[in-house]
């Protein structure tokens, strides 16, 4: 991956979140920020959304969910992503998610999570500044 190669973001849609239409005008706005997105589309596995994010070859994992039950599908996806050997990939997601759960999900390796009524703009901002400063740390250590 050079440093100038575009951000690669996989949105996810993980369990029976039947609610897509934050997930789509996320995706929409990181492609208009110049971003390769990958939508799962809705129903997703977190082995499903692992799988994908590796055949990508991805640089983000974005997950969104509404239905409440992040805190049971964000860690499963992060073991996924794990044993393929992703563990490097930036996590972030969004959806309805209390303080305390964002928090707690921060320490097993999300990133940054995004609440309702964010504007897109700050997440592709945030998305672009995180991996450039990965990017960065990388080619230091080459």
């Amino acid at each position: 991956m050079t440093a100038n190669s575009k951000i690669r973001v996989l949105v996810g849609k993980p369990g029976l979140d039947g609610h897509d239409r934050g997930a789509k005008t996320v995706a929409s706005a990181l492609r208009d920020h110049g971003m390769e997105v990958i939508y799962t589309g809705l129903h997703q596995t977190p082995d499903a959304i692992a799988e994908i994010a590796a055949q990508e070859d991805v640089d983000v994992v974005g997950l969104s969910i509404l239905s409440g039950a992040h805190m049971a599908l964000f860690p499963r996806v992060k073991a996924e992503l794990d044993k393929r050997g992703m563990g490097h990939v930036l996590l972030t997601g969004g959806g309805i998610i209390p303080l305390e759960d964002m928090e707690a999900l921060h320490r097993q390796g999300y990133a940054r999570l995004f609440g309702p009524g964010t504007p897109t703009e700050d997440i592709a901002k945030w998305i672009r500044a995180e991996v450039e400063k990965r990017r960065g740390a990388e080619g230091e250590q080459s």
